[in-house]
Protein backbone atom coordinates (compact mmCIF):
# COMPACT_ATOMS: atom_id res chain seq x y z
CA UNK A 1 0.00 0.00 0.00
CA UNK A 2 0.99 3.72 -0.79
CA UNK A 3 0.21 6.93 -0.63
CA UNK A 4 1.07 10.29 -2.89
CA UNK A 5 0.66 13.87 -3.52
CA UNK A 6 1.02 15.05 -6.71
CA UNK A 7 0.60 18.51 -8.39
CA UNK A 8 0.35 18.75 -12.35
CA UNK A 9 1.30 21.21 -13.94
CA UNK A 10 0.16 23.26 -17.68
CA UNK A 11 -3.34 23.60 -19.01
CA UNK A 12 -5.11 21.55 -16.67
CA UNK A 13 -7.86 23.34 -15.25
CA UNK A 14 -11.16 24.06 -17.23
CA UNK A 15 -10.52 20.94 -19.09
CA UNK A 16 -12.04 18.41 -17.17
CA UNK A 17 -9.13 17.49 -15.36
CA UNK A 18 -10.12 16.62 -12.17
CA UNK A 19 -13.29 14.47 -13.13
CA UNK A 20 -10.75 12.36 -15.56
CA UNK A 21 -8.58 11.87 -12.11
CA UNK A 22 -11.67 11.11 -10.46
CA UNK A 23 -13.11 8.63 -13.06
CA UNK A 24 -9.04 7.24 -12.83
CA UNK A 25 -8.54 7.10 -9.39
CA UNK A 26 -12.51 4.73 -8.92
CA UNK A 27 -11.46 2.65 -12.01
CA UNK A 28 -7.95 1.85 -9.62
CA UNK A 29 -9.84 1.81 -6.57
CA UNK A 30 -8.01 4.12 -5.01
CA UNK A 31 -9.06 6.89 -2.07
CA UNK A 32 -7.92 10.23 -1.87
CA UNK A 33 -8.88 13.53 -3.37
CA UNK A 34 -8.13 15.90 -6.37
CA UNK A 35 -8.58 19.79 -6.47
CA UNK A 36 -7.82 22.79 -8.43
CA UNK A 37 -4.92 25.18 -6.70
CA UNK A 38 -4.89 28.76 -7.04
CA UNK A 39 -1.86 29.02 -9.28
CA UNK A 40 -3.16 27.01 -11.91
CA UNK A 41 -2.48 23.52 -11.07
CA UNK A 42 -4.18 20.74 -10.29
CA UNK A 43 -3.28 18.91 -6.43
CA UNK A 44 -3.81 15.00 -5.51
CA UNK A 45 -3.97 12.97 -2.68
CA UNK A 46 -4.50 9.59 -3.10
CA UNK A 47 -3.69 6.43 -1.76
CA UNK A 48 -4.28 2.03 -2.52
CA UNK A 49 -2.39 -0.60 -3.56
CA UNK A 50 1.19 0.61 -5.08
CA UNK A 51 0.62 -0.70 -8.86
CA UNK A 52 -2.50 1.11 -8.89
CA UNK A 53 -0.63 4.49 -7.35
CA UNK A 54 1.96 3.89 -9.83
CA UNK A 55 -0.71 3.86 -12.71
CA UNK A 56 -2.70 7.10 -11.29
CA UNK A 57 0.52 8.64 -11.89
CA UNK A 58 1.05 7.88 -15.05
CA UNK A 59 -2.61 8.74 -16.61
CA UNK A 60 -1.80 11.89 -14.85
CA UNK A 61 0.93 12.63 -16.53
CA UNK A 62 -1.05 12.50 -20.09
CA UNK A 63 -4.24 13.60 -18.35
CA UNK A 64 -7.71 14.14 -20.42
CA UNK A 65 -6.87 14.71 -24.07
CA UNK A 66 -8.25 18.46 -23.75
CA UNK A 67 -5.56 19.18 -21.34
CA UNK A 68 -1.41 20.24 -21.26
CA UNK A 69 0.59 18.64 -18.73
CA UNK A 70 3.54 20.20 -18.55
CA UNK A 71 5.30 19.43 -14.97
CA UNK A 72 4.08 17.01 -12.45
CA UNK A 73 5.67 16.96 -8.77
CA UNK A 74 5.51 13.98 -6.63
CA UNK A 75 5.79 12.78 -2.93
CA UNK A 76 5.35 9.25 -2.42
CA UNK A 77 4.63 8.30 1.66
CA UNK A 78 3.55 6.12 3.71
CA UNK A 79 -0.25 4.72 3.35
CA UNK A 80 -2.39 6.10 6.19
CA UNK A 81 -5.91 4.84 5.62
CA UNK A 82 -6.91 8.48 5.81
CA UNK A 83 -9.77 8.30 3.54
CA UNK A 84 -13.14 6.18 2.48
CA UNK A 85 -13.69 7.19 -0.92
CA UNK A 86 -12.28 9.80 -3.88
CA UNK A 87 -13.43 13.27 -3.86
CA UNK A 88 -13.26 16.18 -6.05
CA UNK A 89 -12.68 19.01 -3.54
Amino acid sequence: MKRARIVVEGYVQGVGFRWFAARTAERLHLTGWVRNRADGSVESVVEGESDSVHAYIAELRRGPSSATVTDLDLIEGEYRGEFDRFRIA
